[in-house]
């Protein structure tokens, strides 16, 4: 885990940032994460009036404001933040917050993602800040994560029509794909000068999964792994799917001038077939968003262009 940590690090360094179950499901995972949210019990509720929330990376300042909730402190980001922030002091970028300015806003939760715990949970120890690292890595952890905030700062009822909103969409998406076969799928995630391939454990991959593709990598228990292209030719791919991140513009100028010049490219099916696409990053992100929905929807006419 250290390793993937570590790569995500790499990652955010060159700019990259950041089916529903029954009742009784949903309580049982309610009950697990209250161990990892602080204050948060299963039925709900929080002994601050006023709390004081710094949101340290876009995904989790677009749930705050979901949730209608104020925040002392919002990330620097060249992403557009929900426009009630607007005025709100900026921490620095998710990957390195800047701590002093975080202490001395008197936190009394600080919130950030398990992409980013392994490097930075050291610092906010350090400078003495409790933080709260939110699941983002699936659909699932996303909406998990949304009804637990939900519980703790009384805001179940918005927490709820998302909730919502997902399932609609998800039996939306199940209903579109039935009893058409499964397609092959490769994921990329490019930063500037590399690329990586995701496995169904990262975000995007659970979007395919939901959405019925079969990821070519399986058995493994990480979100990426190094490219090995005469590995992934083998497996044959029926859809490549490439997520640019960092610098998306220049790294889908890396992804053309490798498919170009690189042979082997031109020998899996996805190429001839014209089955490459590029994922917008505002939908596809390393981590979960709000606009999951959206990217389910941008999704399946990828996966089965008979659905355009």
């Amino acid at each position: 885990m250290r390793k993937t940590f570590a790569l995500l690090a790499a990652m955010c360094w060159f700019g990259v940032l950041l089916g529903c179950g029954g009742n009784t499901e949903r309580q049982i995972r309610s009950s697990a994460m209250a161990e990892v949210l602080p204050n948060v019990s299963a039925s709900g509720g929080t002994s601050e009036a006023k709390p004081r929330i710094i949101a340290t990376t876009v995904s989790s300042t677009e749930m705050m404001d979901l949730l209608d909730l104020d925040l002392v402190g919002i990330p620097t980001s060249t992403k557009v933040l929900p426009e009630r922030y607007a005025q709100v002091e900026k921490v620095g970028n998710p990957m390195s917050p800047d701590m002093e300015k975080l202490k001395s806003l008197k936190p009394s939760e600080v919130l950030s993602v398990t992409t980013l715990k392994y490097e930075l949970e050291p610092l906010f120890k350090s400078a003495g800040v409790e933080a709260t690292f939110l699941d983002l890595t699936s659909l699932q952890n996303l909406e998990d994560s949304v009804v637990l905030l939900g519980e703790k700062y009384d805001r179940r009822e918005q927490a709820d029509k998302l909730i919502a909103r997902y399932e609609n969409k998800i039996t939306e998406v199940k209903a579109a794909i039935a009893g058409k076969p499964a397609p092959k799928v490769l994921i990329l995630l490019g930063v500037p000068g590399s690329y990586l391939v995701a496995t169904e454990h990262s975000y995007i991959g659970d979007l395919v999964k939901i959405a019925g593709g079969v990821n070519i990598v399986q058995g493994e228990t990480v979100e990426y792994l190094a490219s090995n292209t005469e590995y992934l030719q083998q497996a044959n791919p029926d859809v490549i799917l490439r997520a640019a991140h960092g610098m998306p513009e220049e790294v889908v100028k890396m992804f053309n001038e490798d498919f170009i010049k690189n042979d082997i490219w031109k020998h899996f099916n996805a190429v001839r077939n014209n089955r490459v696409y590029d994922l917008p990053e505002e939908l596809f992100g390393t981590t979960a968003n709000l606009a999951a929905d959206r990217a389910l929807t941008e999704l399946l006419p990828m996966l089965y262009p008979e659905t355009e």
